[in-house]
């Protein structure tokens, strides 16, 4: 049992364990990872309990008994596993004291709130206990590769932004279709690029190599590009039959939906399911939400709202296709309308001396 005051559970032997909740640090996208320190009601002893992402939580652990981490989360992500890691740190009172005092003190804080409160929790996350690893598996949905070969056959270019890494997000990838079997793949990692020039480098390469070639991109490898060469990136991806951006941050998702829009002059339609999605879905021409598991904000916030990811084919292949032609016709009725009462109208005019008289009165104007 939890609330936001205790929690209780029992350990294998039978035996009740009760916790105080002293401190929560919710989850954030920017930090990737959460935790909350805990008192336990027998022992008084205090615990702070992290989760998160292993590319922040491996640096913030303690070496001994964390050496075959990476590997494992290696091994997971090309299982297509999302990976997180737990870890802990057991406070004593005069530490726990020390930090609820500096952590009050940034709270009160009138300026810079944000960044002081970050410091003194990052503190308080160093030389952290490795407790383990879990792997996650995200299942598909039914006919998503079905539904992605036929927006692929009608011409729809495919960008897939996830906040997966590199490993996970490629495996995610194949098994959704996104990656066909005449495709390969072309992987700008962070731990081959690191400086903007050799972002660019890759870029080139990348447009000279194949066409048949699915790019996927690191998080920082496309900070790097969206910061100094936005234009440039875009050209050379859109040439690419999908992209695959790992490890996006909300805004980078953003980002990337208005940079494409502006430098290819095309229409974005954005797809997502949860709050990370939200920025992408307002920033897209046409927004798309799914309520799942992960909450009803990407839903809230977009211009439709499906229940399955195999909707989105007829939503845009038949619904848009009607809705389009639909305009067009409207669109048609309207410009012809208006040149029969301007032409009739000028005939009028010319036959009877210019005289300020409409021909056609009232609701006759509208056709």
């Amino acid at each position: 049992m939890v609330d936001i005051y205790t929690c209780e559970g029992e350990v294998p032997g039978g035996a009740a364990l009760e916790y105080s909740v002293l401190t929560t640090f919710p989850f954030s996208s920017e930090t990737k990872r959460m935790g909350i320190i805990l008192r336990e009601a027998s022992s008084q002893k205090i615990f702070f309990l992290v989760k998160g992402a292993e590319a922040v939580m491996i640096p913030r652990l303690q070496p001994k008994g964390s050496h075959w981490l990476q590997e494992e989360c290696d091994n997971f992500a090309r299982q297509g596993l999302r990976t997180i890691v737990l870890a802990q740190k057991e406070l004593s009172e005069a530490e726990y004291d020390l930090f609820a005092t500096r952590y009050a003190a940034a709270r009160a804080a009138m300026t810079d709130r944000h960044s002081k409160c970050r410091r003194e929790i990052e503190r308080l996350e160093e030389d952290l206990r490795l407790l383990g690893l879990t792997g996650v598996e995200d299942k598909l949905q039914n006919d998503v590769p079905a539904t992605l070969e036929a927006l692929r056959h009608a011409g729809v270019k495919v960008w897939m932004l996830t906040g997966d890494k590199v490993e996970t997000a490629t495996c995610i990838a194949v098994s959704a279709g996104l990656k066909a079997r005449q495709h390969s793949l072309t992987i700008l990692s962070s731990q081959s690029i690191r400086t903007p020039s050799q972002t660019q480098e890759a870029l080139e390469r990348f447009a000279m190599g194949p066409s048949e070639s699915v790019l996927v991109v690191d998080g920082r490898v496309l900070g790097a590009a969206l910061q100094h060469f936005p234009h440039y990136f875009v050209r050379v991806a859109a040439q690419a039959p999908a992209v695959v951006c790992c490890r996006c941050s909300p805004t980078q998702k953003a980002d990337v939906v208005r940079f494409v829009k502006k430098f290819t002059g095309r229409r974005a339609c954005a797809v997502g399911d949860g709050g990370n999605d939200v920025s992408m879905i307002q920033a897209a021409d046409v927004g798309i939400g799914i309520v799942g598991k992960e909450g009803r904000q990407a839903s809230l916030a977009a211009d439709f709202s499906i229940t399955q990811f195999s909707h989105l084919r007829r939503l845009l292949l038949w619904h848009g296709r009607n809705a389009y032609q639909r305009s067009a016709k409207l669109a048609q009725f309207v410009i012809h309308r208006g040149l029969i009462i301007a032409f009739i109208q000028v005939i009028f005019s010319a036959i009877f001396y210019f005289i300020p008289l409409a021909i056609f009165q009232g609701w006759l104007q509208v056709g």
